[in-house]
This record gives structure tokens, sequence and C-alpha cells, in this order.
């Protein structure tokens, strides 16, 4: 059972997550602002 639990925080971690990469990109005040938050983003192993 505690791997089920352990399986659904991950993935509520990961939404969370993509939630404020998004709402990060969408404010961000230049292209290559928006650019650099999705090289971040990418780069990381946040959705995984």
């Amino acid at each position: 059972m505690s791997s089920v639990t352990s399986n659904w925080r991950q993935r509520r971690q990961a939404a969370r997550t993509r939630r404020a990469i998004d709402r990060a990109v969408s404010r961000s005040g230049s292209p290559a602002m928006r650019d650099e938050l999705l090289t971040m983003a990418n780069s990381t192993q946040l959705f995984r």
C-alpha cells in the first residue's frame, strides 16, 4: 500500500511542478526569460 501512496504523491508533486512552470512561463516578461525557464525545466528531471 505504501508504494501506491508514494506513487500518488510523486504524480501529484509532478503535476504541481508542471503547473508552477506553466505559470512562470506565462508570466515571463520577455521571450528570453521564457526560453530560459523552459530550458531549465527541460534540463532537470522534474517530470519523471
